[in-house]
Parts: C-alpha cells; sequence; structure tokens
C-alpha cells in the first residue's frame, strides 16, 4: 500500500474500534484519537506500522469500553449497539459479517473489557497472541487463558445456525410486509414460539424497557404499533452485514435487525434511540 499507512488502514481501524465498543460515534472519537498519536510518532521507527495502529487503537478503545461500561450501567431500559448501514458486499465475508451482527455485538457486551478485546483481535482479526499481549498490557500466556475463556462464554450464547444470505432476505421482506399491514397471523407464522423482542429507546423516545418473550406477546405488540400510528413505513436495508429493516413511526427512525434460526425469527432488535441512528444513510466501510 502506498500513502500514509493510517489512510490505507482506517477502515480496519475503524471496524477494530467499532466491534470492541458497539457505538460507531465512539469507534470514530477513537480513531481520532489515534490518528492524533500517530502523527507525533516517529515513523522511521515503526517495522510494521499495521500492527502499530491495531495496538494503538485497541488501547484507545480499552480505555473507552472501561468508561462506556459504567455509563451503560445507568443506561434507560436496553441497551442495543448503534446499527451501521453496510453495503451487500460485507456479506460476501461471512466472519466479518458475523462479527459485526447486532447479534454478536450483543453477546460482546456481555463481556469484561479486556475478554472482549482479546476475543475481538483473535477470533475476529487472527492477531498472534503476542501482539494482542502488547496491546492490552499483559503476558502472552494471560492472553490465552483470556481468549480460551472469551471464547467458551461466546460460543455458549451466540446463535447456533447460520442461514443463507437468500433466507435473511425472504424472511426479512416476510416480516416488513406483515408488520406494514398489521397481519398478526403471519407475524406470529414467521417468529418462532419463543421469540424475543428487544427495543432501545435509550428513554429519549418510547420503547419497551424489557425485553419482550413469546411469539403471542412479541406479535400482539407489533401489530398495535402498527395500529397507533398515523403513518408505518418500512424499507429493506442492509446493517451490520445483513438484510435487516428501516421503519418510520410518523417520521420517526427505527432500524430492526433479526436473527433467524431454522427459517423463523428467533430475536428482534429495535433500535429507536435517535441518537443511534446517524449512521443509516451512508454505507460505513468495514475492512478486516
Amino acid at each position: 500500500m502506498t500513502g500514509d499507512p493510517f489512510v490505507a488502514h482506517r477502515s480496519l481501524l475503524f471496524t477494530v474500534a467499532y466491534e470492541m465498543l458497539g457505538s460507531a460515534a465512539d469507534a470514530e472519537d477513537v480513531v481520532q484519537e489515534s490518528w492524533l498519536r500517530w502523527a507525533d510518532v516517529d515513523r522511521s521507527r515503526v517495522r510494521d506500522p499495521r500492527a502499530y495502529l491495531v495496538r494503538t487503537v485497541t488501547r484507545q478503545a480499552l480505555n473507552r469500553l472501561r468508561t462506556l461500561s459504567r455509563r451503560r450501567e445507568e443506561y434507560v431500559g436496553e441497551w442495543l449497539p448503534e446499527p451501521l448501514l453496510t453495503s451487500p458486499d460485507v456479506a460476501e465475508d461471512v466472519e466479518l459479517a458475523e462479527s459485526v451482527s447486532i447479534a454478536m455485538l450483543t453477546v460482546l457486551e456481555t463481556l469484561g473489557p479486556a475478554e472482549r478485546a482479546v476475543f475481538v483481535l483473535r477470533e475476529v482479526f487472527d492477531l498472534p497472541y503476542g501482539e494482542i499481549a502488547e496491546a492490552i498490557g499483559k503476558s502472552a500466556a494471560t492472553v490465552r487463558q483470556i481468549a480460551r475463556r472469551a471464547r467458551e462464554h461466546v460460543a455458549a450464547r451466540r446463535p447456533r445456525m447460520r442461514v443463507s444470505r437468500s433466507e435473511q432476505q425472504a424472511v426479512v421482506e416476510r416480516f416488513l410486509a406483515a408488520l406494514r399491514t398489521g397481519q398478526v397471523r403471519e407475524l406470529m407464522e414467521i417468529m418462532a414460539p419463543d421469540v424475543v423482542m428487544i427495543a432501545d429507546g435509550g428513554g429519549v423516545v418510547a420503547a419497551a424497557r424489557a425485553p419482550i418473550h413469546g411469539v403471542e406477546e412479541v406479535a400482539k405488540l407489533l401489530a398495535r404499533a402498527n395500529q397507533v400510528v398515523a403513518a408505518f413505513e418500512t424499507t429493506p436495508v442492509w446493517l451490520n452485514g445483513a438484510p435487516a429493516g428501516r421503519l418510520a413511526f410518523d417520521g420517526e427512525p427505527s432500524a430492526v435487525s433479526l436473527l433467524v434460526e431454522n427459517g423463523r425469527i428467533t430475536r428482534i432488535y429495535v433500535v429507536r434511540n435517535p441518537r443511534k441512528l446517524t449512521r443509516l444513510d451512508v454505507p460505513a466501510e468495514l475492512a478486516r
């Protein structure tokens, strides 16, 4: 690659920060902070710019993550990651698409800061243990232990089934059509009996403050939402590397991401907090 290594690797650095933080706004701040540090570095002493920059972003993201952990304890209602508009091309890299999915980012929220950093750097970006150790300030042996614990933790909570892109797209389109027309029976047919809906309003707009469990309760709530607004629009979009939906309730935007297993929806993630809906117009540049 020619030119400034920071510019060449910017998409990678943003992706690392976003997967560690679940927030595009915070990831951008981390990338900017890392750029300021890079601007003061003697480049002649940097043997591997990519590794150096990833280490810098990781350290900044860890500092930010510790602050965010305290802030999220005071968050009103359920906290969900900030959705990103992505191009369909992101789905071509199956591992990248899975790692940035709303479902996976929600699982990563249950890890501690160091565990999350190690998991992301090792499992998603395949960094050597020695490089990760340098990035987080721990020994390689400790990093190996952290990586094993994090893998086990994620494996117990991650989605069990992968579905094809075409199947995901078909289910999303059926869901959006049923939602738009308020067809309760159709909604119930495409949701699993134990479906869970999680909504994030951040205390800024109306949203369920706790997860809604069960197909009947979720279908009733969705049908009711359709009935109480004067204008209700649904648009298929690509969010976080997968087919998803953009909704508008009387002009108020929302983003909906679905987890599909065995042809049925098992999780519905609805982001309504307007502060998290600023990345739905221009596709994010993600890279590994």
